[in-house]
This record gives structure tokens, C-alpha cells and sequence, in this order.
């Protein structure tokens, strides 16, 4: 899928993509990433999926991980956002959010019944309040977190320029 990413540091946009990964496309823990990618890997009926600039498709901006349960509802598994991307002297912007929409895009492709257009997933503690309030998300029970329907197609327009 093509999208655009905000450059910080020009302010323009700059065109990427959103694809499935290869296992030798997997960021290592030890450049800075959270995730140890090469065994989620390995997590069977998953989908692991990069953002990357179009000009530079080796370097992994931003992943996701996506599962389908009982053929029926979109669950991310995991998400996270480059080292390079992240906090204040951050490279490129509205990586979380193309990945989040995406991953809602996804729900109402393969979501089935009353799952369709809905994305589940858990989420840390302290990032609860982050999902709420910049994205949308509902919290459930515990840190269980969904993406309802409404709220994807919002994601979706504004990060992925798809109208529902």
C-alpha cells in the first residue's frame, strides 16, 4: 500500500509503503529495537508487515504485527515505531498512525461477522491514555483496547486517505 510520511526536518511529505515483511528485512534488538521481530517471526497464522520509504525499502521505519483468531477478528499483536522515529529529535512523523490505520484497513478486509472493521489488541499500561486520547482507541477491561469501527474509518481517511 502507498502512503505518505511527515519528514521532520522539511516539513514535505515523502512517499512509503506498507508491505509485507521478509524474514531478512527484520529489525535486530540490538540496533534499538523492542522486539525481538526475528521470533515473532516465527508466530504461526501471523502477518508481519514494515513501513519504508519508497527511495530506502531496506530501512524499516516502522512494523506490525497482525493476527486473525478463529477466522473471524483482526488482533495486532505487536507494533513499534523505528528507534530513529521516535521522541522529540525523531526523523519522520505518523508512522504509528499509518501502521494503526492500516491495521483497521486490514479489519475490514479480513474481519468476518460482527468483527469486521474491528481491531483488538493489548496494550501497555502506560500507554492506555496515548491510545485514547491521540487515536481514539476504547479501552476495554485490563489492557485489552479495540478500535471500533467509527474510529478506524477515522484513522483510515486521515492517515491512509481512505474514505469508507
Amino acid at each position: 500500500m502507498n502512503i505518505n510520511i511527515l519528514d521532520r526536518k522539511t516539513g514535505y511529505e515523502k512517499p512509503a509503503t506498507i508491505e509485507l515483511i521478509q524474514q531478512k528485512e527484520l529489525p535486530l534488538k540490538k540496533d534499538g529495537w523492542n522486539f525481538n521481530w526475528r521470533k515473532l517471526f516465527t508466530v504461526e497464522g501471523s502477518e508481519i508487515f514494515k513501513l519504508s520509504l519508497v527511495n530506502t525499502p531496506e530501512i524499516v521505519e516502522g512494523i506490525l504485527m497482525l493476527t486473525l483468531f478463529n477466522d473471524e477478528m483482526v488482533f495486532m499483536n505487536n507494533i513499534e515505531v523505528a528507534p530513529q522515529n521516535i521522541g522529540k529529535s525523531k526523523q519522520l512523523d505518523h508512522i504509528a498512525g499509518c501502521l494503526l490505520a492500516f491495521a483497521c484497513k486490514q479489519s475490514f478486509e479480513k474481519g468476518k461477522g460482527n468483527y469486521q472493521g474491528f481491531l483488538s489488541f493489548d496494550s501497555k499500561t502506560a500507554l492506555i491514555e496515548f491510545y485514547q486520547n491521540k487515536y481514539g482507541a476504547t479501552w476495554a477491561i485490563g489492557h485489552k483496547m479495540f478500535f471500533d469501527t467509527e474510529t478506524g474509518k477515522k484513522l483510515m481517511n486521515h492517515y491512509l486517505g481512505i474514505s469508507k
